[in-house]
């Protein structure tokens, strides 16, 4: 069998051929690069940052910044980074420079070029007027490898004017076109009554000389109504007539009419009237508690109803623009004295029988309205360790059988029966047992829960006169 030395030949050569680009392929690795805020990435198997920006054919000028430097070892854990300088062009003074710039601001662009800007010039960015302050922004193409559009800068250079306004000399650089606009420009506001030199229609000459002779402005506030004028009256009594405006009776103005004027003065009118008012004012008639041991116990009765008193006085008021400034007393008196209120409540203790469900008869002296709510051990607000868990004020036992009392209304160590709940003693008391209320104790296993108004009978024995407390609050009547 014969064979063909070219075809051996061909074979081996494309055998080695694919073996080095098999070679060279599993030898590439991804590189990220962020070229300004564009990220790509590419795959090289260069060892240098130069290396792989060769790979990428990306162009870079001589301003551009690359980190790592481009001599440096590619990066492992972070991206080749390169910022482009912007190319610009820059119109100052009859002469074009073109450059290009890392800065961040058109004023940074300007003095990295040696170009200072004096106050009132004006510069143009592409078409438009921005200050030095301006951040340096470019619409730039999406592909990084696009060439960069030159960005034109226009430098308007001001002339100097000198103004003397009323003998207030300044300096002022513009661009304007004519004297008018200058002062337009600057924020010098002229008024039909003012005297300009030169014209204002003139064209604008570096180092004129300008003269204004100002009207004076006023503002008056008069009637609610603010008036914005300008006057040459010397005084503010001719400034007020120039509008119209007279002060009359106790009328004056602030400054006074004879002060003179002073430019941007405002003059405030006060109208003034005086009025005699006569004021009334309720005297509170007093309340006496008379005991009355005719009465029985929780009986009132009123005797003389209280009636209140009248004091008058007469005021001279004055009134500045609608507003009272000042009130003066004329005099006072008592035009009717209060009648005082008696009422007398019975001290008169009756001792009546109560039978009871069982049957049993028990007397009682007192017979109240009060709103009965429940409670045991365990919603009184203490924790079980706690070493006064379920005790009382008395220092009993809580549970059932034991109520809580407002000691005002009610005196500790009482017994008592209510209805529905049975005989209890007063043993307790309660942050929110105030007045008619009482909190029925129960067993922590058969609470029943209470929140309704019951007539509740104090038993015998009576307590001790200087301790019961005849007055009580009326209960609502409502309940």
């Amino acid at each position: 069998m014969r064979v063909d030395a070219h075809a051996v030949l061909l074979a081996l050569t494309l055998i080695g051929l694919s073996a080095m680009a098999w070679g060279y392929i599993t030898t590439l690795k991804p590189v990220a690069l962020v070229v300004n805020q564009y990220n790509l990435t590419i795959f090289s198997n260069q060892t240098t940052v130069a290396g792989v920006l060769d790979d990428a054919a990306i162009p870079l000028m001589p301003e551009d910044v690359v980190f790592p430097a481009l001599n440096a070892p590619l990066p492992d854990n972070q991206p080749i980074a390169i910022r482009r300088a912007y190319p610009i062009q820059i119109q100052v003074d009859g002469d074009t420079i073109t450059r290009r710039t890392l800065s961040k601001t058109v004023g940074e662009a300007l003095s990295e070029a040696g170009i200072t800007i004096k106050p009132g010039d004006q510069i143009v960015v592409d078409g438009g007027l921005v200050g030095p302050r301006t951040a340096l922004v470019r619409a730039e193409s999406t592909n990084p490898f696009d060439i960069q559009p030159v960005l034109p800068i226009t430098i308007r250079r001001a002339v100097p004017l000198q103004v003397d306004d009323n003998g207030a000399q300044t300096t002022f650089y513009t661009t304007a076109p004519t004297l008018g606009e200058a002062l337009r420009q600057a924020g010098l506001v002229v008024y039909l009554g003012d005297y300009v030199s030169p014209d204002l229609g003139t064209l604008v000459t570096p180092g004129w000389q300008v003269y204004i002779r100002r009207s004076r402005p006023a503002t008056i506030a008069v009637d609610g109504r603010t008036i914005q004028t300008r006057t040459r009256n010397e005084t503010v009594g001719g400034l007020l007539a120039q509008e119209g405006i007279q002060l009359v009776n106790l009328d004056y103005s602030i400054p006074a009419a004879a002060k003179p004027v002073n430019d941007g003065m405002t003059v405030q009118v006060m109208r003034v009237r005086e009025d005699i008012i006569t004021e009334s004012e309720p005297i509170a008639y007093e309340t006496v508690w008379q005991a009355d041991p005719t009465i029985e116990i929780d009986e009132q009765k009123t005797v003389q109803v209280g009636v209140q008193g009248v004091k008058k006085r007469q005021i001279r008021t004055r009134y500045e623009n609608g507003r009272e400034v000042r009130r003066a007393l004329d005099r006072e008196w008592i035009d009717a004295a209060p009648i005082t209120q008696l009422i007398n409540y019975g001290t008169k203790i009756v001792k009546r029988d109560l039978t009871l469900p069982d049957g049993t008869v028990v007397k009682y002296w007192r017979k109240i309205s009060v709103l009965a709510t429940s409670y045991t051990a365990a919603t009184s607000g203490k924790a079980r360790t706690n070493p006064l868990y379920g005790i009382t004020k008395l220092g009993w036992q809580a549970g059932t059988g034991i109520i809580a009392v407002d000691p005002r209304l009610i005196n500790l160590r009482s017994v008592l029966y209510v209805p529905g709940y049975g005989l209890a003693q007063a043993g307790d008391t309660g942050g929110k047992i105030k007045g008619r209320r009482i909190d029925l104790g129960y067993n922590e296993a058969d609470l029943v829960l209470w929140y309704k108004w019951v007539e509740v009978y104090l038993l015998d024995p009576v307590p001790p006169a200087d301790q019961i407390p005849y007055v009580i609050p009326a209960a609502p009547r409502d309940h």
